[in-house]
């Protein structure tokens, strides 16, 4: 299998299966317990969260794991409009952000929110200016992701927030695509909230987290025992919590999988006529290529690929069912047919060279069947 799809999802490192299998069957205790064998548990859930604030640099108070970047996202949004209702119930977002953003936005609006969705230009780009000119004095949360799920782009991150920091707005930031693959340093970015999950750099599903900077007002988001310092009761997720840690702190080379992505990109846009890059082509995540390919559609070629034990996708994970077009695409202001012809290729360090080469070899094979059963 040639796997490259590593948006949707990741293999598990060996270095976090190491850092999990101990949880299991040794260090096995609930936390929250008063004995000893618990006190070994709670040292693996503490010295994870003094993995997250060296390598992000901040507090480690302000680190708090969840069950993955959806709740992490829907606590940074639910609990802004909770915490910060008295002073207005006004919010910003875009219109290429993940669902677990935009469909949280959309169950405030029907509490009585007013959200303004922003959008973005042909290469994906949010204009700074825009977010500057929809803020008013009842703003109470700018939520702009980081890196684009579908294509890879970044956003200007620093820069926005600053604006939403003039403006005393809370600045709400979707990290799941860059985290671990871009360094991110939260004592210098003006950055409030910040969410990001664990399956997408190494670590295993069902395990995330939620930065929330010192002096940020947000209330908790599961009541019950107390656990996460008050702030989300449950049961820690012990081995998850581990092996999150040890992935993150065995990041891949972002240099390495930069030049296997321009290496794949070149050839794709060189040796396929009518394949179109989607988004920028500098300023995005080091493993994510979108393109649209004329004349064919991205499921058919899709389905092809597999049968070859090639693994690739048309988009988001999330939304593969729905049989829509891609929003992320018709924002950028794309039609259709370019939205049914896209497809997304994710990489990540243990791809190799040889497989990029294959795979894209059997795409031109497959592009050519097609288009010669259409004429």
């Amino acid at each position: 299998m040639i796997y490259l799809d590593n948006a949707a999802t990741t293999k598990l490192k060996k270095s976090a299966l190491e850092a999990m299998l101990p949880c299991f069957t040794e260090n096995y205790a609930n936390p929250s317990a008063v004995y000893l064998a618990a006190g070994k548990a709670r040292r693996v859930v503490e010295g994870a969260r003094d993995v997250f604030a060296k390598g992000l640099n901040c507090r480690r108070e302000g680190i708090f794991f969840t069950s993955g970047g959806t709740e992490s996202d829907n606590w940074a949004i639910f609990g802004a409009a909770e915490a910060m209702s008295k002073k207005g119930r006004h919010m910003i977002t875009q219109q290429t952000e993940h669902h677990a953003v935009l469909n949280a936005c959309d169950a405030l609006r029907k509490k009585g929110f007013e959200v303004t969705c922003l959008g973005v230009d042909s290469e994906g780009l949010l204009d700074p200016d825009d977010v500057k000119r929809a803020l008013r004095p009842d703003t109470i949360l700018v939520s702009v992701m980081y890196a684009n799920n579908e294509t890879g782009v970044l956003q200007k991150i620093d820069e926005i927030g600053e604006i939403c920091k003039k403006n005393g707005t809370l600045f709400h930031t979707d990290a799941v695509q860059a985290f671990g693959h871009l360094d991110i340093d939260l004592e210098k970015s003006p950055i409030d909230l910040l969410s990001a999950s664990a399956h997408k750099i190494g670590g295993s599903k069902g395990t995330g987290l939620l930065y929330r900077k010192l002096g940020v007002d947000l209330p908790p988001f599961i009541y019950g025992g107390g656990q996460e310092m008050g702030m989300r009761s449950g049961t820690e997720n012990v081995p998850g919590i581990a092996g999150f840690a040890a992935a993150f702190e065995d990041r891949e080379d972002a240099a390495a999988v930069t030049e296997l992505r321009n290496h794949m990109t070149d050839r794709l846009l060189g040796e396929i006529p009518g394949c179109i890059l989607n988004g920028r082509r500098e300023g995005r995540i080091p493993g994510t290529i979108n393109v649209s390919i004329e004349g064919v559609t991205g499921e058919s070629v899709l389905m092809r690929l597999s049968s070859l034990g090639i693994c690739a996708s048309t988009g988001s994970a999330c939304t593969s069912q729905s049989g829509e077009p891609s929003h992320v695409l018709k924002a950028m202001g794309f039609d259709d047919r370019r939205c049914n012809s896209s497809l997304r290729f994710s990489l990540s360090s243990e791809n190799t060279k040889a497989e990029i080469d294959e795979t894209v070899d059997a795409l031109k094979d497959i592009v050519e069947d097609f288009r010669g059963m259409i004429n």
